[in-house]
């Protein structure tokens, strides 16, 4: 068991760690929300115009994001030695609301590298455990050196009202720890300074169960998602390589907007003549002087008088506009190449494609979407073993560690295509289960269904089979009572 110093530096350590990676992971949310600062190309345009595109964002960081997500899709998770997914684990994942909250995870992944499941079992319920996806921001896991999936700890940090909050959990115990939130870096005298520092300790939340309380499961019972790993550094975000073109695609917008307003007069430049001056007066009315007028209102209102025999006007041909139009096409065509995104998600229109040219299309997605599966399926099977481990079920957790989870399809197609892919799957010999479950029904789904079809054949036997008949499928059993007598031997006439 750690003692409390111990327990409080680690939990300092990882706190800074946590606190590293804040800045990246909170710079990734705030542009997938459209909150990225718009930069500028030189001093004068922002000068100028940086108030007017100050909210403005073309966002496609949040198109990248989403498009991988929108087909990550658990429909369950099967453990070794089993011909179907556990109905039990997948109770869970459903009174959790995993089914919606695991979209949030992948997207916190997706956006900030990695995410994590905690599971912990709830003492009034022993065989319902509670299991949350968290975010990055607040999350982190301390691995064994060397390793890349025994953990040793974990720490989970938020902010609720006026107070900081802190759950360490280590594969024998759990520590609590609170403090106040310390608000503004004012001069302040040494002794509140003092006082500061003393209020920024982590000190044991005062709590009715015990502090630290055992952690039955005996291992750390978070679990990271990475995204895009490597053997060495850290995950990575889908949209990091996305921020840079995202500025440039903002920028070309604000110069074309800016150029389309002055190209809406044509642009004209007086020649042979002194710039305009206003004359200035006393207080009498007596003109005592004058001041040269300020260019930059007549930038604005579009009007100025000179006066001048010599004087005359020229005038320049207007800025081409679809310039800029080709620069930002190419730009986002460089972003889908780079994100393994399909063209017809950013650019938004399509010419009459083939459905092979469209399957050809996105298949980058495809296998981006099958590259996270991997990853966070991994993730997803200890969890689901966390899960075994809080109900107790040590025979359970030891086959779902070498389980698999099974995901929705990543390709997009048609309903004519998958049945028609299904039904000649059908006529090899695949059986009508695993069939289900390929076309995308849950394992609650596939259990109702095969429910239906065990009434139908109760209820008309005879229809079911003719028409198993007909479809080429009497490979099928017959239901009990309604087997098919054997065929009489023919006898041969004589000669």
């Amino acid at each position: 068991m750690a003692t409390m110093e111990r327990a409080l530096q680690l939990v300092t350590v990882l706190e800074q760690e946590l606190v590293n990676r804040r800045t990246d992971i909170d710079r990734h949310n705030a542009y997938y929300r459209g909150r990225g600062r718009l930069r500028y190309a030189s001093d004068a345009f922002s000068k100028y115009h940086g108030d007017r595109y100050r909210d403005f964002c073309d966002n496609w960081v949040q198109v990248v994001a989403d498009s991988p997500v929108e087909r990550l899709t658990v429909n369950g998770i099967q453990a070794a030695g089993e011909t179907e997914a556990d109905k039990d684990l997948w109770k869970v994942w459903q009174v959790n609301g995993l089914d919606a909250d695991s979209q949030l995870g992948f997207l916190g992944a997706v956006n900030g590298g990695r995410c994590f499941v905690l599971v912990w079992g709830d003492p009034d319920d022993p065989d319902m455990p509670i299991v949350t996806f968290e975010d990055a921001s607040q999350c982190i896991v301390a691995y064994e050196p060397g390793s890349r999936r025994h953990r040793r700890a974990a720490l989970k940090r938020w902010q609720d009202g006026g107070e900081d909050f802190a759950t360490l959990y280590l594969p024998g115990e759990v520590w609590k720890f609170s403090r106040p939130v310390m608000y503004g870096e004012d001069a302040k005298s040494p002794a509140m300074t003092e006082v500061d520092e003393e209020l920024k300790r982590w000190k044991p939340r005062e709590l009715d169960e015990p502090n630290p309380q055992p952690n039955p499961m005996g291992v750390v019972p978070m679990v990271e998602l990475p995204n895009k790993p490597s053997l060495v550094g850290e995950p990575m975000s889908d949209v990091a390589g996305v921020i840079a073109m995202q500025d440039a695609i903002n920028l070309l917008w604000a110069q074309l907007f800016t150029a389309s307003d002055y190209a809406s007069f044509p642009q004209r430049v007086i020649l042979g003549a002194e710039p305009p001056k206003l004359p200035v007066m006393n207080s009498e009315g007596v003109v005592i002087g004058d001041k040269p007028v300020d260019i930059e209102k007549f930038a604005v209102d579009r009007v100025m008088m000179f006066n001048g025999k010599d004087a005359r006007i020229a005038e320049w041909q207007a800025a081409n506009l679809t310039m800029y139009t080709g620069l930002i096409e190419v730009a986002v065509g460089h972003l889908a190449a780079q994100t393994r995104t399909p063209q017809h998600y950013l650019i938004g229109k399509m010419a009459n494609l083939s459905a092979d040219a469209l399957l050809a299309a996105e298949t980058g997605l495809v296998k981006r979407v099958e590259e996270k599966q991997l990853w966070y399926g991994q993730g997803i099977r200890e969890a689901a073993r966390l899960i075994a481990l809080a109900q107790g079920d040590d025979r359970k957790a030891d086959a779902l560690r070498s389980g698999r989870v099974l995901w929705a399809d990543a390709e997009s197609r048609s309903h004519a295509q998958l049945a028609d892919a299904l039904v000649k799957l059908k006529g090899i010999g695949f059986p009508l289960e695993w069939l289900a479950a390929k076309y995308g029904l849950t394992p609650t789904e596939v259990s109702d269904m095969l429910a239906m079809r065990a009434r139908e054949m109760e209820a008309d036997p005879v229809s079911e089979i003719t028409r198993m008949m007909v479809d080429g499928r009497t490979s099928e059993p017959a239901p009990p009572g309604q087997e098919e007598a054997p065929d009489e031997p023919v006898e041969e006439p004589a000669p």
